[in-house]
């Protein structure tokens, strides 16, 4: 069986697979959220290491360079997926403690996602029955709220895709280092089945992801979606 070799990045219960380690924007994208089980991790005769991901809608077979480093994918993405750090003795403990801080964190984003859902939801917003499509990077906040979010997380990212003010938009917050720290707000149009920003020339995108791309691109990856790790 062949394997496509991608740089891959483990966010939350989402999988970013990058065609290669200097790439700003990945190529595929896995949510293993339905996750039921995973297989144990076994060598194959180049002394890679394999495991099988069985997923409510179908199996995803990984390849790591060799046993270690495939035991700690299978161990993360158990313990992001189950919310408990993985049984493994075979891991080492600075692997657990990892593991047991990345628990943590989950938890903590859970929190948010689940508040910001609600908050969309309780709004009758249009927008709360696309969440689930929404670039990694859109959060159901306020101006406020995203311009806060950016402030005290820098190392997360600097670009927030949120819901606009009239909540039938959306709108671009991003904050970026010049001679001092800037917040700017770009109002992002629905028109139809496509998006247009309001630059000083208009820039129509078929989709969200395309307008959170535009902005990464055009700053030549200065501005990187604002994602909460795990």
């Amino acid at each position: 069986q062949e394997f496509r070799v991608y740089w891959t990045e483990l966010r939350g219960t989402m999988l970013f697979f990058y065609d290669d380690k200097k790439a700003s924007t990945y190529s595929q994208k896995l949510d293993v959220s339905s996750l039921t089980s995973a297989t144990d991790v076994y060598p194959d005769e180049n002394g890679s290491a394999q495991f099988i991901l069985m997923l409510s809608n179908g199996e995803l077979e990984l390849k790591a360079n060799d046993c270690e480093c495939g035991k700690e994918w299978r161990g993360f993405i158990l313990t992001v997926t189950k919310l408990s750090v993985s049984p493994d003795k075979s891991l080492l403990p600075e692997q657990l403690t990892r593991m047991s801080e990345v628990l943590e964190k989950e938890k903590k984003r859970r929190i948010m996602l689940n508040n910001c859902s609600s908050t969309s939801l309780n709004t009758k917003s249009p927008l709360s029955s696309t969440l689930t499509t929404m670039p990694a990077c859109f959060y159901a906040v306020s101006r406020q709220e995203a311009t806060e979010m950016l402030e005290k997380n820098p190392s997360q990212g600097n670009l927030i895709l949120r819901p606009g003010s009239d909540s039938k938009n959306y709108a671009i917050t991003i904050r970026h280092e010049l001679d001092a720290p800037r917040v700017k707000h770009y109002k992002v149009m629905s028109k139809g089945t496509s998006y247009v920003i309001e630059l000083e020339r208009q820039v129509t995108l078929p989709s969200l992801q395309d307008v959170v791309n535009y902005f990464v691109t055009q700053t030549r990856g200065n501005l990187k979606p604002f994602i909460i790790e795990t």
